[in-house]
């Protein structure tokens, strides 16, 4: 490792902290419309952070409506290779900020973790980016387009559009996408499979009206039960997904130890995992469904009606191989299927489909990160598969099919993305910023295609 490249990354650090601070303050909801100003005051928060670090040229852009990303080019020496370095601006919802146990948008270091909504997900993408070029001055060893995209939170909508017209600004031959996570905060991880995403909504009507369930109740039934019983359907006794037609894969990945899985996910005690099979196995390469919402009466609002209609969305994780596509219309037949009772039954297929999506890690570029990575973290890279879904990423490889795409990030298993006390653990975040710096000056003398 270089010395001096070492020591330029440490100087880097503090600056970062404190940058990523300020994008933490800023709440870069894009999905809630209350906070677009917000999400446009945070993209050019880091276009003007990207101009401070150097770039030649920096612009904001949109496509169709959609949120503001932010793209920046950093020229490389002659015959190097552009490497588009991604991450997103924005970030999702809070949930009930009485439950945090510091405000959300107001960063908090505790233990070595910094708290905040966007701490992890993704602004320290953001800044572990910028932090690499401020350590090499402005100037890295290779072509470099930062793209910091400002709705992924939404699932990216119009990013297609987006790629589309500005594809010339972003043409690339490495991808390196600071939007996964890392096993443990000492391992690095390269992600090589994601899975997709399909919802829908299903409207259950058995009535015309509400009508009181002692004088009707018995020989007519209510929507909200005949609806429950098709949520029920859509697993087995095991909790194995039950819509017939889905990919079901493996994954040779060794297990995960239950009790620490438990952990991180909270589960209560003598709640059971479902379904079979390694754990892997069930969060990377199998299918996964959950009812995500019911619209009913709330309990303090009950009364002794039968219901006439009562709705849910359903959501589903589909393993690497399925068909999006295919897969919704499953989902919505099984549905349709196993309401009861002659209840009438209406499916709305939901847009906004994420195809699962898996990568080959071989090559020059991927032999560059396993070196790069292991050289900051101190141990080997390891190969793991994401049970979300990035939209995105498939897109990418559409868009720019000679390009390597390497899925990182700078999140580890206590950063509860998504969710209450969201964080960031610091130590990594320096390793990753490391990590990075390496991987491009590996990049510079390799063929990244080869």
């Amino acid at each position: 490792m270089s010395e001096q490249l070492a020591a330029s990354v440490a100087a880097a650090l503090p600056g970062a902290r404190a940058d990523l601070e300020r994008l933490v303050r800023i709440p870069s909801i894009w999905a809630d419309p209350a906070h677009a100003d917000d999400t446009r005051r945070s993209a050019e928060a880091v276009a003007q952070l990207a101009r401070d670090a150097g770039a030649a040229d920096v612009s904001v852009i949109s496509a169709d409506g959609g949120a503001p990303a932010v793209v920046a080019h950093f020229p490389g020496p002659p015959d190097t290779p552009t490497v588009l370095l991604y991450a997103h601006h924005d970030v999702q919802p809070t949930g009930d900020p009485e439950l945090w146990t510091s405000p959300p948008f107001e960063p908090t270091e505790r233990d070595g973790r910094l708290y905040g909504r966007g701490a992890a997900d993704d602004k320290a993408g953001v800044m572990a980016h910028l932090a690499v070029l401020r350590a090499y001055g402005g100037r890295p060893p290779v072509g470099v387009t930062l793209f910091v995209e400002g709705e992924e939170e939404s699932g990216s909508p119009t990013l297609p559009a987006l790629l589309q017209a500005h594809r010339e600004q972003l043409t690339c031959d490495v991808i390196v996408i600071a939007d996964a996570a890392n096993p443990a905060v000492d391992v690095p991880a390269l992600t090589t499979s994601l899975r997709g995403l399909v919802d829908v909504t299903v409207e259950v009507s058995m009535l015309e009206r509400p009508a009181h369930s002692g004088v009707y109740g018995g020989p007519v039934g209510d929507a909200l039960t005949a609806l429950c019983h098709a949520l029920a359907s859509l697993h087995d006794a095991d909790g194995e997904v039950a819509v017939p037609g889905l990919v079901h894969g493996t994954s040779e990945a060794p297990d995960i130890d239950e009790s620490v899985f438990r952990s991180d996910a909270g589960l209560l005690d003598g709640v059971e995992l479902i379904g079979s099979g390694t754990i892997p196995t069930r969060l990377w390469a199998k299918p996964a469904v959950a009812v995500l919402g019911i619209d009913a009466p709330r309990v303090a609002e009950a009364s002794n009606v039968l219901l006439p209609k009562a709705r849910a969305r359903v959501g589903m994780r589909l393993a690497p191989g399925d068909d999006a596509v295919k897969a919704q219309r499953a989902l919505a037949d099984h549905l349709e299927a196993n309401v009861p009772w002659g209840a009438q039954v209406a499916v709305r297929l939901e847009p906004g489909i994420a195809e699962p999506f898996s990568i080959d890690a071989s090559g020059a570029a991927y032999d560059a990160a396993r070196r790069a990575f292991a050289e900051a973290y101190g141990n080997p890279v390891v190969e793991t598969g994401i049970g979300g879904s990035i939209p995105f990423i498939a897109e990418f490889a559409r868009q720019f099919p000679g390009a390597a795409v390497l899925v990182t990030g700078v999140g580890d298993p206590a950063s509860r993305w998504h969710g209450i006390d969201e964080s960031l653990d610091l130590a990594m975040f320096s390793r990753a910023v490391l990590a990075e710096a390496l991987l491009l000056a590996e990049l510079a003398n390799d063929e990244p295609g080869a």
